[in-house]
């Protein structure tokens, strides 16, 4: 584990320890939560894992649902979470389980598990993702980076001096400073044509990345059929919608309405943006989204929902599953609300770059 994860832990245990969440609870617990989880698989034994955050194992799967039932909470499908939220009534606190990309393992390793628990789930699908025309970069990224001593790049940070990859720790450092600058610094096609061209360049094929990760039409026509599934859209080609043009944000959304038609004969009425963030998703998005015809979308904004969250239908905040923190005590410590509500406390009194970018490592966005 790393320094930050040392960080955060303690900080999770010192919450817990303390009882601070709990005495907080009254004021920041809210009506409801929207979970978000990636993968479900058993963990990788590498030692360089950067998108650990993204995936968790079959067995804290049981454990947090049993943990969000046992705070009070009904798990419920995504169209009543909505419903009970803009009606404002309901027996008890209600929670949503939502899943981003179309991972085969969604269907492989989390649907027996969440059937078995009768737990509905909604899964978002980046269209061009299952169509193999939008690539996993986050994945080629790291097989590259896991694959050699030093990074070679034609353009940007050291570009002709090449990055030092020779331990696990060098490993995470340009993966975070890569990450950070093909999603800050560069536009998102440019994004791509520079991963595709270090794929190439070293040897990393994406669409069989694709091919082994992600599911097919056929599969999620045969999930579709399962009563506890619902399926949400995720833009076609896994763009931040904030970065695109209007005109560019406008047709992803719409393209991957029209292929969901096309392949599943049904509009979703979800959506989830990608990466989720602030920098990711803008006003004019929720908007674009909204136009679109869709009940909903979600944010990967740390949050629970509130009552006031009626009023944002298309910026609903969600509750990381984070990977890195696998403790069935932190789902209590999520469901009081208090860590969000002391995160945006901390965005408040310390409006630096520096003071966010470290907080937010609590709640990483989806990639």
């Amino acid at each position: 584990m790393g320094v930050r994860q040392r960080f955060f832990s303690r900080a999770f245990k010192a919450l817990h320890a303390t009882g601070v969440s709990r005495a907080l609870a009254p004021f920041t617990q809210g009506c409801g939560a929207i979970f978000m989880l990636h993968h479900v698989r058993e963990p990788s034994s590498a030692a360089f894992r950067p998108n650990q955050h993204l995936e968790i194992t079959p067995e804290f799967l049981v454990r947090a649902i049993e943990r969000i039932r046992a705070n009070g909470y009904e798990i419920v499908s995504l169209d009543e979470t909505v419903d009970q939220l803009k009606t404002g009534y309901g027996r008890k606190r209600y929670a949503a389980i939502t899943f981003d990309d179309g991972y085969r393992d969604n269907a492989e390793v989390a649907l027996p598990i969440l059937k078995k628990l009768g737990v509905p789930f909604t899964i978002f699908i980046a269209s061009g993702l299952i169509d193999r025309t939008a690539d996993l970069w986050w994945i080629g990224l790291e097989r590259i980076i896991s694959q050699v001593d030093e990074l070679q790049l034609a353009s940007g940070p050291a570009a002709g001096s090449g990055i030092s990859c020779r331990t696990p720790q060098e490993k995470e450092i340009c993966f975070e400073k890569l990450c950070y600058w093909l999603t800050h610094e560069v536009g998102e096609s440019e994004q791509r044509e520079i991963i595709r061209r270090l794929c190439t360049q070293y040897g990393i094929d994406l669409k069989a990345i694709g091919d082994e990760l992600m599911m097919s039409w056929d599969e999620l026509r045969t999930l579709s059929r399962e009563p506890l599934v619902s399926l949400g859209a995720h833009t076609d080609g896994h763009y931040a919608l904030a970065r695109l043009e209007e005109g560019e944000a406008r047709h992803q959304i719409s393209l991957s309405l029209d292929r969901m038609r096309k392949e599943l004969g049904r509009s979703p009425k979800h959506f989830a943006y990608p990466y989720g963030n602030s920098v990711a998703v803008s006003p004019r998005d929720g908007e674009l989204v909204a136009e679109a015809g869709f009940t909903s979308a979600v944010t990967t904004m740390p949050g629970v929902l509130r009552s006031a969250s009626a009023r944002s239908p298309m910026m609903l905040p969600r509750v990381s599953l984070n990977g890195r923190f696998q403790d069935p005590y932190i789902i209590d410590q999520y469901l009081t609300g208090a860590p969000f509500a002391l995160y945006k406390a901390t965005r408040w009194a310390f409006p630096t770059d520096a003071i966010k970018s470290g907080v937010s490592r609590l709640f990483p966005s989806t990639r």
